[in-house]
């Protein structure tokens, strides 16, 4: 049966030189205000917080928190501790509620968690008003409680009890952190009257936490300076999430995610070195860092971060409090942030000073926009100022077009278009012309671009500076509006205030605004490779496949600047389908130091094979033992005239066994532990056929040797021989990292599953044939010809894939070359399967 809560309010304990400054409230006087409080319950006045003098009743006795078990007696037990977590309040219906706090005993501070600091939960009224009138830092003090066992104690590492407080015996005492902003509070069923008194005297005072004193799992307030941010955008579910960097004066650099499901709720950040106040968000351990996610209660408020700028807080909310202190901590930070050089010192571009190629921010004034396509806006846009570089400009059906683009004819270069792409799309079609927008990571592309839906009627106007806000999110990417009265903006309407109105309307400029556009991108005089993909992307920037990462399938031209491995024999490998590992092919040291290992081995074989024994003579010097030479065949293959279709081989050297194998199309090396004939350690080859070696997976094979080897097979190859043997066979693959250059930067790209079409060589031949290698080599040095210059290497057409590898728990992107051939290369047939994508 489910017991009864009995509501318990909170009575606000006050000094009465605290009540002094206010000397009615609600029409008591001091003296009756106390006297009123003593009538209901004993109360003791603090002044000097839970010390020496504190009067708690005597027949209380204070328990300490490692001392707790579920057999505790309780009974007129006192705990006592500072809150160290404040959760959410929880409601279960009405005037049923439920809250957990953390309190932590100060004397116990040299102990770990799990022994002195214990969860708290409050039932009914009591969990309201504990919610309502308690900080975290507060002094706590409970009686009247129950111990039981703590569901979350292996989860949270706290004491594995907990404290439930309910009904008409409990009682709790308040000491706040700070003594002058509210008195002690002590909590007990009170009368009408005194609930009153409560409400009127309290004070809410928020403690602002610094960075580096965070610790996890506990709900804090702080104030920061924003280092790096990103717009929020819509996540799989309902909410829009935004990502910040934040600092303060302790130098400690935390990240906050912050879910809401309003977007303007989002803290309204327009710059780096802004100001930020978070309250109420919850500390975590991420990747061994300290972290910041919004929780129950969540607020925020933001300032402009320029020193001397008017402390005006940007914020959603409709009643938030701020006063003095507040402003003083905003000026305090602003100073700090200068002197730290966290403020940029310009942080947009004007497109008078933007160089091609680079990403910036961009302060402007949007003259009209036009859909181009689902996944692409056009804005037009200008700051007042002239682009050094001649713009493009892009075909837009004039019905489609909203706003007035319409400028001078001697005034071209004053309108940038802006093509603004995926998750930006939605952003861009609510904004309205004539508002005042900031785009983050604007990249300045050279030459000019063939738009969708566009295939016809091309400009040749090669060398215009296009804009491109790309998808994704990466570098802080994204747009917004600035409100009118933004300092940011200032300048720039005093700028586009100057030019006059005979400017602005002059309709002739319509014509530019038609122009067709234009093919970014200046055609290499050499391609020296081609896609022989089916994938209908565009092609993009080395810059832009890193910031919208995997996984994708990229189009992209580069130049070759470095690869690895130089010496290109290193670049054979071995590869197993089965467990997905790689290994490199061992050298002809290594494998003749496992054959001279294995003549140690002279015990006879005793399978039932015919054996042929031949002694071989001393070699220099004399005392070098004498060795036998023995063959071993099926008597099974033997019976069907195939007898020397598969030798076994046991005691040869490495040179010896090639010369046989140049004789013998498939020779197999073998030594006889314990009498049993079995194929030598895998380290080494397990086959020769003619110049070719084929190794197995040393952890996926199941080695067999039986007299029934071979039954129903025909033809006797490396997979057939493979599979009589219980071995995998490992298959030959090319691994090489290309490193790729743009104008945009670089990127370090694998060359794995699809290096034998890309070099025109079997990476099996390139095992055994001196020509296949000389071939790869030929490849690599018309890439990147030794000691040559940038401008002497040519383009390559490539298809590159994004994918995601995870290495010591962290995810990381990668890339790889596929779809890929070079020209220019005589064609010869690998007919092997190629490595699959690792």
């Amino acid at each position: 049966m489910r017991r009864k809560m009995t509501s318990i309010s909170v009575i606000l304990v006050v000094d009465s030189s605290i009540v002094e400054n206010k000397r009615e409230i609600q029409g008591i006087s001091p003296c009756c205000l106390t006297q009123s409080i003593l009538e209901v319950m004993p109360v003791l006045v603090v002044k000097d917080g839970p010390g020496p003098g504190t009067q708690v009743p005597a027949q209380l006795q204070r328990i300490s928190i490692p001392l707790l078990s579920p057999t505790s007696d309780c009974t007129g037990k006192t705990v006592m501790g500072r809150v160290v977590h404040k959760g959410p309040l929880v409601s279960m219906g009405e005037d049923n509620y439920v809250l957990k706090t953390v309190i932590q005993e100060d004397s116990q501070q040299n102990m770990s968690p799990e022994h002195s600091s214990i969860n708290i939960i409050l039932f009914g009224a009591l969990a309201k008003d504990y919610s309502e009138s308690v900080s975290q830092g507060d002094t706590l003090l409970v009686t009247g409680f129950t111990v039981g066992n703590s569901p979350t104690a292996q989860k949270d590492k706290l004491h594995a009890c907990n404290l439930q407080l309910a009904g008409d015996d409990a009682w709790m005492y308040v000491w706040p952190s700070t003594v002058s902003s509210r008195a002690s509070v002590s909590r007990k069923r009170t009368s009408p009257a005194s609930t009153e008194v409560t409400k009127a005297a309290k004070v809410v005072k928020y403690t602002y936490v610094p960075l580096s004193d965070l610790t996890p799992g506990v709900v804090v307030n702080v104030y920061a300076v924003v280092t790096f941010f990103k717009q929020p955008f819509r996540t799989k579910g309902t909410d829009y999430c935004s990502t910040l960097k934040i600092t303060d004066q302790s130098n400690k650099k935390v990240g906050c995610t912050i879910f809401c499901d309003k977007l303007e709720e989002h803290p309204k950040i327009f710059k780096m070195g802004d100001i930020i106040r978070l309250h109420r968000v919850k500390t975590q351990l991420f990747n061994g860092a300290i972290s910041l996610l919004t929780s129950h209660g969540f607020s925020v408020v933001t300032f402009d971060g320029m020193v001397g700028s008017p402390v005006v807080p940007r914020t959603s909310s409709g009643s938030f409090k701020f006063g003095e202190e507040d402003c003083q901590v905003v000026e305090a930070l602003r100073t700090w942030a200068a002197n730290q050089s966290l403020v940029p010192a310009e942080p947009c571009v004007p497109l008078s000073a933007v160089q091609p190629k680079t990403y910036f921010d961009l302060t402007c004034q949007l003259l009209a926009k036009a859909p181009v396509d689902s996944s692409c806006t056009l804005l037009k846009v200008w700051d007042g100022s002239k682009c050094p570089h001649p713009l493009l400009d892009v075909f837009v059906e004039p019905n489609t077009l909203e706003g007035s683009p319409t400028l001078s004819k001697d005034m071209a270069n004053l309108t940038a278009n802006v093509l603004v792409y995926d998750n930006h799309v939605e952003v861009a079609r609510q904004f309205k012309p004539g508002s005042y927008l900031r785009i983050y990571n604007l990249h300045a592309v050279p030459g000019a671009s063939r738009l969708p839906s566009n295939d016809s009627g091309q400009s040749d106007q090669m060398g215009h500076l296009g804009f491109h806000l790309h998808g994704g999110t990466s570098y802080g990417r994204g747009l917004r509006v600035l409100p009118e009265d933004s300092p940011d903006i200032l300048d720039l309407k005093r700028i586009l205030e100057t030019f006059s109105e005979s400017d602005i309307n002059d309709s002739s400029m319509f014509e530019v605004w038609s122009t067709p556009p234009e093919s970014f991108g200046t055609a290499p005089d050499e391609i020296a490779t081609e896609r022989t993909c089916d994938h209908t992307v565009e092609q993009v920037s080395l810059a832009e496949v890193k910031s919208r990462g995997p996984p994708q399938m990229f189009h992209i031209q580069a130049q070759l600047k470095s690869y690895q491995p130089q010496r290109l024999y290193q670049s054979l490998k071995l590869f197993c389908h089965k467990c997905k590992t790689i290994r490199d092919v061992p050298d002809d040291v290594t494998v003749g130091g496992l054959f001279s290992e294995a003549q140690k081995d002279v015990g006879p074989c005793n399978n039932g094979y015919w054996t042929l024994v031949l002694p071989l003579p001393k070699e220099p010097p004399s005392e070098s033992p004498s060795r036998t030479l023995t063959l071993l065949m099926s008597s099974q293959l033997m019976g069907k005239g195939k007898a020397k279709e598969l030798i076994f081989l046991k005691g040869a050297t490495l040179e010896e066994t090639c010369r046989i194998a140049s004789a013998y199309s498939n020779i197999v090396p073998v030594t006889s532990p314990q009498g049993t004939m079995t194929p030598m350690d895998l380290s080494a080859p397990f086959l020769f056929r003619g110049t070719k070696r084929y190794y197995g997976c040393k952890q996926c094979s199941q080695l067999k040797v039986g007299e029934s080897l071979g039954e129903g097979v025909e033809v006797w190859d490396e997979k057939s021989v493979a599979d009589a043997l219980g071995v995998q066979l490992l298959q030959y693959g090319l691994l090489m990292k290309l490193e790729l250059q743009d104008g945009t930067g670089s990127l370090e790209a694998l060359l794995w599953r699809d290096a034998e079409s890309f070099f025109h060589v079997s990476a099996e031949d390139a095992a055994a044939d001196q020509e296949a290698q000389d071939r790869v080599q030929e490849t690599m040095d018309r890439l990147c010809p030794p000691g040559s210059s940038t401008a002497e290497r040519p383009w390559m057409d490539l298809c590159l894939s994004a994918y995601t590898v995870e290495e010591n728990g962290q995810r990381r992107a990668c890339y790889q070359i596929c779809h890929t051939d070079t020209r220019g290369t005589n064609t010869h047939t690998h007919p092997h399967a190629t490595p699959s994508d690792t």
